[in-house]
């Protein structure tokens, strides 16, 4: 097939490098303009384009394609049988959906219509998901809710974070739109449910504020949901918590055999939500929750380099009974 790719982040680079390697023909590549980023506010590309500049093809980076003519009039004089859109990033107008000749395919990171929207892999990661997994679709005007065409399920699992597991499901994204593209004029599209949808939203600032008087599973959700970007604050400092492991017994079977014995000997403290209740070695500080212990695995001071919780709390001096807010 004669296709054009649109995407944007390294979410949508597996997908783009297996159409390169495939019997497909990619005409050229729509991704999101160059971003300032760095001191320097360096003008930087996406992931996508480098991936096109590398493989010479023809790139386009409309601010709004729904109101770029130039670029509308340059897609449609490629001929193009499909356009596959991965994570690109804008809102196709149907003008652009009618423009390739068997449709628009894209691949949205979630079991449609479970979680449509911008943040498929964190809000699921935020619920506390069992598992996940990548839809591809027909698109329409609406917001993710085109027909599907085939679905690839992946477990979620206790040590997954919003970047371990979006890797994993841009490699089974790319095998699957591979898969649609083999299977296309044999495959019936399916409605989805409108009862059965729910959204992931745009994550916002809010999300990222740490409370500990919600559970110890809860909390370890929105570190690995909304990864690195939780904060809490410990002795007047701000500080960004990147990775934790919630000692309840929900997870028991799931943890270390000495993480699994503190769980069985350990007693929650109700009275102490937030309080620094031990500072396990090798590991970090356990922190009481609403409901459960929180082990703190991983930190990021404001303005310096990750480290380990353990380093961390050598470093800093913690002592038990010293309060997270």
């Amino acid at each position: 097939m004669r296709i054009i790719f649109f995407g944007t982040p390294d979410f949508s680079v597996p997908t783009l490098a297996a159409l390169l390697t495939s019997e497909h023909q990619v005409l050229g590549v729509v991704t999101q303009p160059d971003k300032r980023r760095g001191r320097g506010s360096d003008l930087i590309p996406s992931p996508i384009k480098q991936l096109a500049l590398d493989a010479n093809l023809p790139i386009w980076q409309p601010t709004r394609i729904k109101q770029d003519k130039k670029v509308i009039e340059a897609l449609q004089a490629c001929g193009a049988d499909v356009f596959v859109v991965v994570a690109y990033g804008q809102i196709l107008s149907q003008e652009i959906l009618n423009i390739p000749k068997l449709g628009c395919i894209n691949n949205h990171a979630s079991l449609l219509p479970c979680y449509r929207g911008a943040a498929p892999i964190q809000w699921a990661l935020y619920h506390g998901e069992p598992e996940t997994g990548i839809t591809t679709m027909l698109m329409d005007a609406g917001m993710d809710t085109g027909a599907m065409l085939l679905t690839v399920k992946t477990p979620i699992r206790l040590e997954d974070n919003a970047a371990t597991l979006g890797a994993r499901l841009a490699g089974l994204g790319a095998n699957l739109l591979l898969e649609t593209l083999a299977q296309f004029p044999r495959l019936t599209p399916i409605p989805q449910d409108p009862t059965q949808a729910t959204y992931a939203p745009l994550i916002k600032k809010p999300d990222y504020e740490l409370a500990w008087s919600r559970s110890a599973l809860d909390l370890h959700n929105q570190v690995r949901g909304f990864y690195p970007y939780c904060q809490t604050q410990l002795l007047g400092q701000t500080l960004k918590i990147t990775k934790t492991l919630p000692l309840t017994t929900d997870v028991i079977t799931e943890l270390l055999e000495k993480l699994q014995a503190w769980v069985n000997q350990s007693e929650s403290d109700p009275q102490g939500i937030g309080n620094t209740v031990a500072i396990l070695k090798g590991l970090g500080p356990v922190v009481q929750t609403g409901q459960g212990q929180l082990l703190i695995q991983e930190v990021q001071p404001a303005g310096k380099k990750r480290q380990s919780g353990w380093d961390f709390a050598n470093g800093l001096r913690l002592t038990v009974g010293q309060a997270w807010s």
